[in-house]
């Protein structure tokens, strides 16, 4: 009987053993990412504003926050895209609404005058500083690691929230509308900055540039600027089309090249 019991109990012991390291190769494995989405509505002055968020429902606990800022056409689903990518890459992403009620065209001079109604105005400043207090405000956000990126409008778009002196550790424009703070504000500049730019882009002239250069300088911050040789606006949207003649047309191997300084960027920054 004895044979019989310590028989039983050695394969009981074997069989429980097995099972075990059946199971803990699959306890080490990640838990699969799930990119979660949702609108947030908030509100500026009298102005309700449908923001779009997204982050990795697997990572637990607070994570670097970074706004994605729309081109002139609204916050439409290349911008979505770009906020979704981030949010893959371990980021809690916030895309603000800019216009007002989550509006957004393909029309070209709707948005001119939709640009027009915000940009170098008040409201631009007023409205990405309530998108940037949005990010902050979801549970997830780490408040001592944000960061601001934004494509054409969306670039002057965090310039703005840069030069607001807001606690903001890496701003990055591709493509963006640049223009240079004003003497007051420079002493105010918080942030570190990458400028991703086309060489060819037509849309912003030379000598704004090399301004925009000259006042990032003398104001002391940490600055880079990349250009990119045989591109122009709007290289990193494909909807832009492929014929640089017409002055936007989407590049994707400067594209490429851009989303990896930037990711580059947003790593050194958070490390």
């Amino acid at each position: 009987m004895l044979q019989i019991f310590l028989l039983n109990l050695t394969k009981d012991f074997f069989m429980k053993r097995t099972a075990l390291m059946l199971i803990l190769p699959l306890l080490s494995l990640p838990v699969s990412a799930e990119i979660v989405t949702k609108e947030i509505r908030y509100t500026v002055d009298t102005l309700t504003c449908v923001g779009f968020l997204a982050f990795d429902n697997s990572i637990r606990g607070k994570r670097p926050a970074v706004l994605v800022v729309h081109e002139w056409w609204g916050l439409n689903d290349f911008t979505k895209t770009q906020t979704k990518n981030l949010a893959s890459q371990g980021y809690i992403a916030f895309a603000p609404d800019m216009y007002g009620n989550g509006r957004f065209t393909d029309d070209s001079k709707t948005a001119m005058a939709m640009a027009s109604e915000v940009r170098g105005t008040p409201r631009m400043r007023q409205r990405i500083l309530a998108g940037f207090k949005t990010l902050l405000e979801q549970p997830d956000a780490d408040p001592l690691k944000t960061g601001a990126m934004g494509f054409c409008f969306g670039g002057s778009a965090v310039l703005e929230l840069a030069y607001s002196g807001a606690a903001v550790k890496g701003t990055v424009t591709f493509h963006g509308g640049l223009f240079s703070p004003n003497a007051e504000d420079i002493k105010s500049i918080k942030t570190k900055f990458l400028i991703l730019h086309g060489a060819n882009d037509p849309t912003m002239k030379p000598d704004v540039v090399s301004q925009f250069r000259e006042s990032l300088s003398k104001s002391g911050v940490d600055w880079q600027m990349v250009y990119f040789a045989n591109t122009v606006h709007a290289f990193t949207n494909p909807a832009a089309g492929n014929d640089p003649s017409k002055g936007a047309a989407y590049n994707p191997v400067s594209a490429r090249r851009a989303f990896i300084y930037m990711k580059d960027f947003f790593t050194e920054i958070f490390r």
